[in-house]
């Protein structure tokens, strides 16, 4: 070995003890030699519970194997509560935080209709022929005659002779899921009307009209089992036709657009309103519509106190002049509330307010706060979402899903809805330039209800929402006992026909019930401290260590790798880098003369004056190591004299 000189011991020498490592022989990286050396280092040195126990009991094989099987059974039950924790925390769930604030608020925006469609100089025409041809057609189904333009009616003759045949005529259908037999017995009742008289109580027609697409090779009815459903959708599809021809840059009358026309009056915190606290619109179901304190106004409203006498409150006029009774069946007025910059969907979310009713609505405010990103599926502004917002507003799902749908009308039919916005360089639709949009929109219309058009998956949900919980109470107004001078001043100052009295006026009252207002946001319900919290607690739990003891056993599991990789490295060598090793090896060093070997594996001899005899150095001789390469030369020391020994041997280093 390094550092070992050639003397032998005396006989009367002690047989030295285990050399001790010095300074030279220490390396910077060491290893154990067996796998057991290292686990018994291990158990005796860690500082996690139980491990020792392993060392400790080896002489009881029973309370050995006890140990150990209890100490894996805590190991995989430890690892065990470790996948349930990686597996929440990357389910990303989220908490939600419920804070109640109170401050000033600001008011929202209020948007009011008049339920009256108007009916514009430009197209008056053309509607007074789509009344006259459906006042034809309500008497050919249904013997009803009526008159909605005020003149004299008309002979029995057929009106539409005098227009020419209309597009999609409104047609009786037999149903094709009636039972024959009941069907049989209806028919030997009715063999005295004519087929195209039916009675209105039948239950085996159904009302509707036919639509193609543009090729005509597939056609289908539109048909509806109530007959008032049907004329109103009949007559609203041709109504929507009529109103696409008017001209792109049409406004509508300025007198109709007057505040005074259908608000009486109008005050907000007891001040009275101003005309920059509106703005104006046209709904083509709805009519003239009012938004008031809107984005776009300079002063937005704050309401500081809550209560009826802090809040918006209009008298509004409710009668019908020049209305359309066969596109809007109901009287009095349409409000909704919401937040400023967003659109008014008066069909989604607005509702009537009925004549001579006066209407309080209390309002609370709610924000909500989504968390985006791997928390959620919502969008900050709606850059993101690959629908394009046609509105001038704010990204809210609403105005997306209109959008979209919008979009693929416009990809499929060539057209666009009038009752969305349209996109640039696009005509609406009118089947005098479009003939097949009817069957391309109501195709389009049920794959959007079944969501085939994936117009709900693309767009999400905005992040940041507010909305406003409304809760409305009702009284007559105004009173038996103050009618009388309400409506002698209403006449005077707002020139309101005192004839229709109740029926014509409507009040309306919007505040703020509380300036408390609820705040809902979301919080993640485990973060990366929660994580290591719970792990570090899991840790403890079963083996009653901490942080250093992963490092322990960390460090472990990289020296037994170490071990294996070292073994399998000896054994790799040893098969393949020596294949003249072994007794082939040792037989040609044995037969090869002392002075024919290289100086660094010549013996060493004891005595430079001395000379070994020949006789015994061939006996004697003994095979070098496996590793040749290894085999340092020996130096010979000056001081060895007349040692006896005539044998020597090349010892491994």
């Amino acid at each position: 070995m390094k550092g070992d000189k050639c003397e032998e011991p005396g006989p009367d020498s002690e047989p030295e003890g285990p050399q001790q490592p010095t300074e030279e022989e220490e390396a910077l990286i060491e290893f154990h030699r067996s796998y057991r050396d290292l686990f018994e280092f291990f158990c005796n040195n860690t500082t996690i519970h139980g491990a020792i126990r392993l060392v400790c009991s080896q002489h009881n094989r029973m309370k050995t194997a006890f140990w150990a099987v209890l100490w894996l059974c805590t190991f995989g039950m430890m690892y065990w509560q470790f996948a349930l924790l990686f597996e929440e925390y990357f389910s990303y769930p989220v908490s939600l935080n419920i804070n109640i604030n109170s401050d000033k608020l600001v008011f929202p925006a209020v948007t009011v209709c008049t339920l009256n469609p108007y009916r514009y100089p430009q197209i008056k025409g053309e509607l007074e022929e789509l009344d006259h041809i459906t006042e034809q057609t309500l008497y050919d189904l249904y013997k009803y005659n009526f008159n909605t333009t005020g003149t004299h009616p008309r002979g029995r003759r057929d009106l539409r002779d005098l227009w020419g045949p209309l597009l999609h005529p409104l047609q009786r259908l037999r149903d094709p899921a009636s039972p024959p037999a009941a069907r049989r017995a209806r028919s030997h009742a009715a063999s005295s009307m004519q087929d195209n008289n039916p009675q209105v109580n039948w239950k085996d027609w159904k009302i509707g009209f036919k639509l193609c697409n543009q090729n005509k090779s597939d056609c289908f009815y539109q048909t509806y089992s109530s007959g008032v459903d049907a004329v109103r959708e009949w007559y609203r599809f041709h109504y929507i036709n009529i109103l696409s021809r008017l001209p792109n840059n049409f406004t509508s009358l300025e007198e109709d657009n007057k505040l005074g026309n259908f608000i009486f009056s109008c005050r907000f915190n007891q001040a009275t309103c101003s005309q920059a606290n509106y703005s104006h619109f046209h709904h083509p179901i709805y009519g003239n519509c009012y938004t008031f304190n809107s984005e776009n106004n300079s002063n937005l409203w704050m309401s500081s106190m809550p209560g009826i006498n802090n809040g918006l409150s209009l008298t509004l006029r409710t009668e019908q002049n020049d209305f359309i009774p066969l596109l809007s069946t109901v009287t009095g007025a349409r409000v909704m509330v919401h937040g400023q910059g967003e659109p008014a969907f008066m069909d989604d979310g607005g509702f009537n307010l009925r004549p001579g009713i006066e209407t309080s609505i209390s309002m609370r405010k709610e924000a909500l706060d989504r968390l985006g990103g791997d928390y959620g599926d919502c969008t900050k502004n709606g850059s993101d979402v690959q629908v394009k917002n046609l509105y001038n507003s704010k990204y809210t799902q609403q105005v997306c899903i209109h959008s979209c749908f919008q979009e693929s009308m416009v990809k499929e039919c060539g057209c666009a809805y009038i009752f969305y916005p349209r996109p640039d360089n696009v005509e609406y639709c009118d089947y005098r330039k479009h003939d097949s949009w009817g069957y391309c929109y109501y195709k389009l219309q049920d794959a959007f209800s079944s969501d085939r058009l994936g117009c709900f998956s693309k767009c999400r949900k905005p992040c940041s929402v507010t909305s406003y919980e409304l809760s409305a109470g009702y009284s007559r107004w105004p009173s038996v006992t103050s009618q009388d001078w309400i409506f002698q001043m209403l006449s005077l100052q707002n020139n309101y026909t005192i004839k229709n009295k109740r029926n014509g006026v409507a009040k309306l009252n919007i505040f703020f019930k509380e300036l408390n207002y609820k705040t809902n946001s979301e919080s993640p319900s485990v973060t990366m401290v929660t994580l290591l919290s719970n792990l570090g607690s899991q840790w403890s739990l079963w083996f009653g260590s901490s942080v250093l003891s992963v490092v322990e056993m960390a460090e472990f599991i990289f020296d037994l790798m170490v071990i294996t990789f070292l073994m399998l490295l000896r054994r790799f060598r040893s098969r393949y880098w020596s294949p003249g090793r072994g007794a082939r090896g040792a037989q040609e060093v044995a037969s090869t003369p002392a002075s024919s070997l290289p100086s660094r594996f010549r013996p060493c001899p004891c005595s430079p004056s001395s000379s070994l005899p020949s006789s015994d150095a061939s006996g004697t001789l003994a095979a070098p190591p496996p590793a040749y390469a290894s085999l340092g030369p020996c130096p010979a020391p000056p001081s060895l004299a007349g040692a006896s020994n005539s044998a020597f041997t090349v010892e491994e280093p």
